[in-house]
């Protein structure tokens, strides 16, 4: 992205850094505003993606080369050379979400510059890698977003504001992520100008009710049946897309590893933890430890998502059993 803006310009100047969707409306609603002036977009270098390894952007990085703008490629977003860059930008505010990297001390005290993190949960609910996640994990009546100054201890710094949004236990995570950025969004314009100008004071986080979360690793989507429906189900939201909630499916026909992608909860029935439910016409629905799993959408590996009659369509009413997939190499 090109330098600055001229010295006429008198709006907040505003440098995002990111990686992650949740950054993508906030990109879009700085781009768009009228009160701040985005000088300039950092996120992580790109990364081979797909089979083929293909180099591809972040989705910040996408995003930003749709609206033309050309986004800072960050190997360390600590070297002395961006710091030197980011001073020469003007920026009074470093805005940083979903990036990646973890931001040292030169950088947090760099002189007339703030650094402010959007952190998508209730602070201090939910510190580290994870928090949209382990929100609907946990079956939590209610997530949100935190504006929180940034300091060297993982997402402790004291917090600015705070935005709600409630849980009615449909979320999907990938859709969460996006309504969280939508939310931040819709608060910059009130939020950054009050922070610039002292008249908005961050609030140090009480320890109570501190938890961290750790970043999420693929063996974490592998489905145990002998948990409750509800549990699975949430799973289901929890890692859709990725790393997945994951089964190994055996029948007649041998054995095939899938991914549940959506699904709902059958309370009224029971059956075998694993155990596909007999006479059940073309519904897929699957014994738990407690309640049963109605299986709306699923990916067998290597296929496309497919709904579960024409998954079924495959089997001929063969007897299914759910376990837990092989542990990933």
């Amino acid at each position: 992205m090109s330098a600055c803006v001229s010295s006429a310009d008198a709006r907040l100047r505003v440098y995002l850094l990111g990686s992650g969707p949740i950054a993508v409306p906030i990109l879009k609603a700085l781009a768009a505003s009228r009160t701040l002036r985005l000088c300039g977009v950092g996120t992580q270098p790109d990364r081979p993606a797909g089979r083929r390894k293909v180099l591809a952007p972040t989705e910040l990085g996408a995003a930003a080369l749709e609206l033309g703008l050309e986004p800072e490629r960050l190997c360390d977003v600590n070297d002395p050379v961006f710091l030197a860059h980011l001073s020469e930008l003007g920026a009074r505010i470093l805005l940083v979400a979903s990036f990646g990297q973890l931001l040292k001390e030169p950088i947090l005290t760099l002189p007339g510059c703030l650094c402010v993190n959007v952190h998508a949960s209730l602070l201090p609910r939910y510190r580290g890698a994870s928090p949209i996640v382990q929100s609907i994990l946990n079956g939590d009546e209610a997530t949100g977003v935190s504006f929180m100054k940034m300091a060297l201890a993982l997402d402790a710094g004291p917090v600015y504001r705070t935005l709600v949004r409630p849980l009615d236990g449909t979320e999907f995570a990938g859709p969460l992520e996006l309504e969280l950025g939508e939310l931040a969004a819709s608060a910059l314009d009130e939020v950054l100008p009050a922070i610039a100008a002292g008249t908005l004071s961050a609030v140090p986080q009480p320890e109570e009710g501190m938890t961290i979360c750790r970043k999420i690793r693929k063996q974490a989507g592998s489905i145990d049946w002998s948990h409750s429906a509800e549990e699975i189900h949430r799973m289901v939201r929890a890692f859709t897309p990725w790393p997945g909630a994951r089964t190994a499916i055996l029948s007649s026909k041998g054995t095939i590893s899938a991914a549940i992608v959506n699904a709902a909860v059958r309370p009224e029935l029971s059956g075998e933890p694993g155990m596909r439910l007999p006479n059940t016409g073309k519904h897929l629905i699957v014994g738990c430890g407690r309640g049963t799993l109605e299986i709306l959408e699923i990916a067998p590996a290597g296929s496309r998502t497919m709904d579960a009659a024409g998954f079924l369509n495959g089997f001929r009413g063969a007897e299914l059993r759910f376990t837990a997939p092989e542990p990933a190499p």
